[in-house]
């Protein structure tokens, strides 16, 4: 029979509108200013809600909600200026009473507790709707290349023991290496062997009246090849750093030799964000030298072994480590925060690769019973006045966190414990999963930017978008009649259909995201216009009412389809070729082709076989 749908594809339909009016009603919510409260070691339990809750009434702080998220507590307030009072005195209150509390603006979405319950989430909003902070951030080039001299040095010892080539000195030397020898002979020797095995430096030799010397310094393509390098570690790590801090559609991407831009939609707080991009903590493992008495002596005397190098560990207590080291940062592949079972203290579980687990399977293997140490570095940046201008000064911050006995032999994974709080074993588990930066990273301009011009985008926006909509509405209802009110419908689900995609992929939306709707908008009458005037041409040739709609709609579809297959083509390679704004643009007019198509054929015939079909007609309102 033609113009029949059975009844399982209705109910399909059905289905599938009410899950796209379901997963886009959470964009109708908005979001309210919040505070976010968060303590650096005690659990966020029903005590601190009720502390937070007494200091709000204290104040006489009016708030629309408190509630527990995942390690914080999150007040709600009905506008901007509250919000940011109450930011002000939470903070002076709690941090008063204890500095470990953590106070930072937030933005939450309004979304109903039942809508949340089904993951039904708004869309992610942009830097140019939303407001958020921007970062300019500078790579210290001088450390990312002593980093490189220092792995040089160790590649080169390592080379000359398997050589047993005799040597009296490696060490750094005015930005290049030296190596010392006692006779003219093995340094002439040794020359020839290392410009064959480190091609990437170039060579030359000096004296003194006691030793003979090879000078390495990278060459010109080699030094920048390491800063290039350098920078794109550093941008790879900050994009697996940002998403770890949650932040939808980021905009990183580098600036000149030495910097890199980092744009973070919808963040308010920057203290946060600073603290995570800018850190570059890792850690290394390193067996236990010597007892108690000799570190007290090493650290009272300043006299360590050569073999042995001196910490602090977190109670201010010295420790000896050995000089070689088992394991670093860079061989770690995954770390996760949690709470030790038999301490009841913070850890992280640590994950190495294979490398780094057959060196510790190793070394623990032959040191049973021996204690090693974690030692946790991290390289901070301060200002000093110096002769009346500000210069920065690298402070390295070495301590050790842990040490502990090798009861059995480690290999891929094990955890670690001595930290001082969760969030530290957070953070930590944090930046050693998205990786070590390559070289220290300093933020040398700060941006917030308000949401006041982004909300007057998004009226704009949302002008353009109820304009568009609305003049198509009345041009179809006036051109096609009934079969227009019936595109008029399909339009209408498609545009809910097209934000709960966009909402449950948890897209971002941005100004050229509503350039896209727009256009899909003007676009999605496409398929209907070419389907009417087919109906209409059928009708012109004599054909009755049921046959001419079921023509229109099987010959017009190979025509829709390559129309529509063009334009999502062109969409994928902007995707796949473009950034930042331009992809954003590509997303949304791909997701708008594919709902735009499932209306305008599937939703709108569905409709009109429900109206026209199995009824003798003998004429069409089109």
């Amino acid at each position: 029979m033609l113009n029949h749908y059975p009844a399982w594809k209705y109910l399909l339909l059905i289905i599938i509108v009410g899950l796209g009016l379901i997963y886009a009603a959470p964009n109708l919510y908005g979001e309210n200013p919040a505070v976010q409260i968060s303590h650096r070691v005690n659990i966020i339990n029903q005590d601190e809600i009720d502390k937070v809750t007494t200091v709000l009434k204290n104040l006489n702080i009016d708030y629309r909600s408190i509630e527990m998220g995942d390690g914080f507590i999150l007040v709600r307030f009905a506008n901007e200026d509250q919000q940011l009072k109450a930011a002000s005195d939470i903070k002076e209150v709690l941090q008063d009473k204890d500095s470990r509390y953590s106070v930072a603006l937030n933005l939450a979405p309004a979304t109903p507790d039942w809508l949340r319950s089904l993951n039904a989430l708004p869309m992610y909003l942009g830097l140019d709707l939303r407001g958020g902070v921007h970062f300019l951030m500078e790579v210290d080039m001088e450390s990312a290349i002593s980093k490189a001299l220092e792995r040089a040095s160790t590649e080169i010892r390592t080379f000359l023991r398997e050589e047993k080539i005799r040597y009296s000195s490696v060490q750094a030397e005015k930005g290049g290496l030296e190596i010392g020898f006692a006779t003219l002979a093995e340094r002439d020797q040794t020359l020839l062997r290392l410009e064959e095995e480190f091609r990437d430096f170039v060579l030359t030799t000096t004296e003194d009246e006691r030793n003979f010397y090879i000078q390495l310094n990278y060459s010109e393509t080699s030094l920048k090849a390491e800063k290039n390098a350098a920078l794109t570690q550093n941008i790879s790590t900050l994009k697996n750093r940002v998403n770890e801090l949650g932040v939808a559609e980021p905009v990183i991407q580098q600036q000149g030799d030495d910097r890199v831009v980092v744009q973070l939609p919808g963040v308010q707080d920057t203290v946060r964000a600073k603290e995570i991009l800018g850190a570059t903590a890792t850690l290394e493992f390193r067996l236990v030298q010597g007892s108690l008495s000799e570190w007290a002596e090493a650290d009272r005397s300043g006299k360590v072994p050569v073999t042995a190098k001196l910490y602090k560990q977190t109670d201010g207590s010295p420790v000896m480590l050995s000089r070689r080291i088992i394991v670093t940062g860079d061989q770690i592949v995954g770390a996760a925060s949690g709470i030790d079972s038999q301490s009841g203290t913070p850890d992280v579980t640590i994950t190495l690769n294979s490398k780094g687990a057959d060196r510790m399977s190793k070394v623990t293997r032959d040191n049973i019973g021996k204690p090693m140490g974690v030692v946790f570095i991290e390289d901070k940046y301060e200002f000093r006045d110096v002769d009346g201008t500000q210069q920065r000064i690298k402070k390295t911050e070495q301590r050790v966190i842990n040490v502990a006995t090798i009861r059995d032999q480690l290999s891929k994974r094990f955890h670690i414990t001595g930290l001082d709080s969760t969030r530290e074993a957070r953070d930590l588990a944090l930046l050693l999963r998205a990786g070590a930066l390559r070289a220290p990273m300093l933020i040398i301009e700060e941006r917030t930017i308000g949401p006041s011009l982004g909300q007057e985008n998004i009226n704009k926006g949302m002008i353009s978008v109820v304009a568009g909509f609305v003049a198509v509405l009345v041009f179809m209802a006036v051109y096609y009649k009934v079969f227009g009110l019936i595109a008029n419908v399909a339009l209408t689900f498609n545009l809910v259909l097209l934000v709960a995609v966009l909402s449950m992929l948890q897209a971002t939306l941005t100004l050229p995201g509503i350039a896209g709707i727009v256009l899909t908008v003007g676009m999605a009458v496409d398929a209907n216009v070419l389907i009417f005037e087919r109906i209409r041409e059928e009708l012109r040739a004599g054909n009755s009412p049921q046959a001419s709609i079921f023509s229109g709609y099987q010959k017009a579809f190979s025509t829709i389809a390559d129309a529509n297959i063009t334009t999502l083509i062109v969409a994928v390679i902007l995707f796949g070729f473009g950034t930042g704004p331009i992809q954003g643009f590509a997303v949304t007019l791909s997701i708008g082709i594919l709902t735009s198509m499932f209306t305008a054929i599937m939703g709108t015939r569905a409709i009109v076989n429900f109206i026209y079909g199995r009824k003798n007609i003998r004429k069409l309102s089109i």
